[in-house]
């Protein structure tokens, strides 16, 4: 297709791209702001960033204690830039920053998610929980 797909850990300078991504995925029902989500990233023990030139098209983002568990959460693609391999290349680079630093890879999904995480060697284990707040 011609696309090149830049992988870093930079975060984009401005935050209206991943407000953006957020909304074409319908992810942004807490109505989040631009500095929501840059705290959101810079609060997160580590975030991969994926560009096409200069736009933003995918973000993935790790919550953790730095020593046992890394939550993965966030990892999305612009919907015309999925089935590229851009959400698989960010997976396996959140995984092998979790090897490095010797963090358990975990996360939630969406049961319709399953076995795409499967592919990369997750194993259902355990009951998801959440309990909705005001905000």
């Amino acid at each position: 297709m011609g696309k090149s797909i830049h992988y870093t850990i930079e975060p984009p300078n401005d935050f209206e791209q991943l407000l953006t991504l957020y909304e074409c995925l319908g992810w942004n029902s807490l109505k989040l702001t631009t500095n929501d989500l840059e705290q959101m990233c810079s609060q997160s023990w580590y975030a991969i960033y994926a560009y096409d030139e200069k736009q933003l098209v995918g973000m993935g983002r790790v919550i953790s204690d730095g020593i046992i568990t890394g939550i993965i959460c966030g990892l999305c693609v612009l919907p015309s830039y999925q089935s590229e391999g851009i959400g698989k290349e960010m997976v396996n680079r959140i995984i092998q920053h979790c090897k490095r630093n010797r963090v358990i890879p975990q996360l939630m999904c969406v049961e319709s998610l399953e076995t795409y995480y499967e592919t990369f060697g997750f194993k259902k284990f355990s009951i998801g929980m959440t309990k909705s707040i005001n905000r």
